[in-house]
């Protein structure tokens, strides 16, 4: 799918800036492409109810099983042609996961605003990381140490409030994820320009992970924060 090029237009890792510039697109287009079954997850459980009952340990369960079990699947099969399938029925089951929120959100008066708040953010979060990434020379790929440091200590701390059930914990949660997983976008993005990435199916399933998490973070804070009760 993505083979090395050996060119005078290289530099960094080697790989040509016409390569470059096509894993970047690609991804683009993989990551738009991924938020239709996102949504359509997210109706799915909405409309049916089916992960009401998904709540406390078991929702975690669920939720760790089939996550790391897609991300497994994805770089199994990210240099076939069963990778984008599998990319977007993974995206599918994180719409699935999205939707106990979503239906949460849409209990306040005003949750649609809420959840076209979070996006309007999330989509301007995006651009402004994707903005800095082609701006800056600077190699960051000294930031990935820290930032998985910083995503694990959000995972512990997101699972110890799940058998808290603080609120005040859950915003503290949702305000460091949304720092990290914007600093993810911004390394993410200039990883795939510098040429440390070169298959558009790992990236675009980097990108697609902050993305959701940058969302749902911001939809959790408007929530509790915004959220009315007629």
């Amino acid at each position: 799918m993505n083979h090395p090029i050996n060119t005078w237009d290289t530099a960094g890792y080697g790989i040509s800036q016409q390569q470059r510039h096509r894993v970047l697109r690609n991804t683009y287009w993989l990551l738009a492409l991924s938020l239709l079954p996102t949504v359509l997850g997210a109706w799915v459980g909405v409309a049916t109810g089916i992960t009401a009952g998904l709540t406390g340990f078991m929702g975690l369960i669920v939720f760790m099983v089939g996550a790391f079990g897609f991300m497994f699947a994805i770089e199994k099969t990210k240099h076939s042609a069963a990778g984008v399938p599998v990319l977007l029925a993974f995206t599918f089951f994180m719409g699935l996961m999205l939707s106990r929120l979503i239906a949460m959100v849409l209990g306040f008066s005003n949750g649609s605003q809420l959840i076209m708040t979070a996006f309007a953010g999330t989509a301007g979060v995006f651009f402004v990381m994707a903005s800095l990434a082609t701006v800056i020379k600077r190699d960051l790929s000294g930031m990935g140490k820290w930032l998985f440091v910083g995503a694990m200590v959000l995972m512990v701390g997101a699972i110890i409030n799940v058998f808290v059930g603080s609120s005040a914990g859950m915003m503290a949660i949702s305000m460091l994820a949304i720092g990290i997983f914007s600093a993810y976008m911004l390394y993410d993005i200039k990883q795939i320009i510098d040429g440390g990435e070169t298959n558009y199916i790992s990236a675009t399933l980097a990108l697609y992970l902050d993305v959701f998490n940058v969302f749902q973070s911001l939809l959790a804070l408007l929530g509790i924060m915004g959220g009315e009760r007629d």
